[in-house]
């Protein structure tokens, strides 16, 4: 699978954006978060870290994207190892305390869903966090075959982004 492969395909699932909020019943939700560091200095670095896909990279995956900082419209192939996750951002946060993205899943890969990817800093206390948000489901025979193997790497993989930055 290419990156040109991606650009007429459409995504699998249709509440795009529902991460940004109440996540959608039939999924399975995943709301985590921790602190990184203090200021904000250290937000505005992991900010701009994390919109040039480093949660995902700092995770250990290997990003191709269609951009070089996170876009609406942006397609993305994540490789963990042999499987390949294909994505389009869907939105992006650009607020003065909270800066990330969301990306969609696109046909070929193993779940359809949504995952967000934040920074926060909080004013009140000066501490920089690091949040996930994602529902998803099983897309493939394989992934609903394993899934006890893939809900644990979703978690697994999920606390990496956290410390990735």
């Amino acid at each position: 699978m290419k990156l040109t492969d991606l650009a007429d395909r459409a995504l699998t699932y249709s509440e795009v954006g529902a991460t940004a909020g109440a996540m959608p019943a039939g999924y399975r939700h995943i709301r985590k978060s921790s602190v990184i560091g203090r200021g904000r200095e250290r937000f505005e670095q992991a900010a701009a870290a994390g919109m040039r896909w480093g949660m995902l990279r700092g995770a250990g995956l290997r990003v191709e994207a269609t951009a070089p900082i996170a876009a609406v419209g942006a397609d993305v192939l994540v490789h963990l190892g042999p499987v390949v996750a294909p994505c389009r951002v869907v939105y992006v946060v650009d607020e003065p305390d909270r800066r990330g993205f969301a990306y969609g899943t696109l046909p070929g890969h193993a779940e359809c869903g949504e995952e967000l990817f934040v920074v926060r800093f909080d004013a009140t206390t000066g501490e920089v966090h690091a949040e996930v948000a994602a529902f998803s489901k099983h897309a493939t025979w394989w992934s609903r075959l394993a899934s006890p193997v893939t809900s644990a790497v979703q978690r697994f993989v999920t606390g990496r982004y956290l410390r990735a930055l």
